[in-house]
């Protein structure tokens, strides 16, 4: 009822039940997504089916890939740098909340990708090591999956080349009188 927990109040969620349902690593990103740790925010056992159904799909994702192995592509490797540009920025102003929407987001566009022939393995491998420190149960068998030597968390933090964000092409709207006539 919005109050805060608390054992005198008698009103303290146990996690047990929740990592029977869900795993642990579903409840670790449950309590980072819901807001800053150091904000109040309000506890709603619900919230917890969209991580865990991300994690499904994430998982998924990657399974999937493993099995069709592509090579990699210009734009695999742009999203490969941005993902770990926009994930390190923002774990590195401690917005863990938006570090896992990021998560999230790249997932979306993997799966896309995934539709479209495949995400390459050195993709799948760098996402892996960046949602690790996160989810690491699903981090350590997804990087053995995958062919990684020991374990992910022995690996180094994936670095992001600059150059290789930038768009070689941008589409620009032609609008004559406020409506839309092409794109350029």
């Amino acid at each position: 009822n919005g109050a805060k927990m608390s054992k005198s109040k008698g009103n303290v969620v146990s996690p047990d039940e929740l990592v029977n349902d869900y795993g642990c690593d579903s409840l670790r990103m449950y309590e980072l997504f819901v807001g800053p740790p150091e904000l109040d925010s309000e506890w709603d056992d619900r919230g917890i089916d969209g991580v865990y159904r991300f994690i499904n799909r994430f998982y998924n994702m990657v399974m999937t890939n493993k099995e069709n192995p592509v090579a990699e592509t210009r734009e695999s490797v742009k999203i490969r740098n941005k993902m770990v540009y926009d994930i390190t920025t923002r774990l590195e102003q401690f917005n863990l909340n938006t570090v896992i929407s990021g998560f999230m987001e790249y997932n979306n566009t993997f799966i896309d990708m995934t539709k479209n022939g495949g995400v390459d393995l050195e993709t799948l491998k760098t996402a892996v090591v960046l949602i690790a420190p996160f989810a690491p149960h699903i981090g350590e068998e997804l990087w053995s999956e995958l062919g990684g030597e020991g374990s992910v968390f022995s690996t180094t933090w994936p670095t992001y080349d600059e150059t290789k964000m930038v768009d070689d092409e941008i589409e620009i709207a032609v609008q004559i009188n406020g409506k839309t006539k092409g794109v350029v």
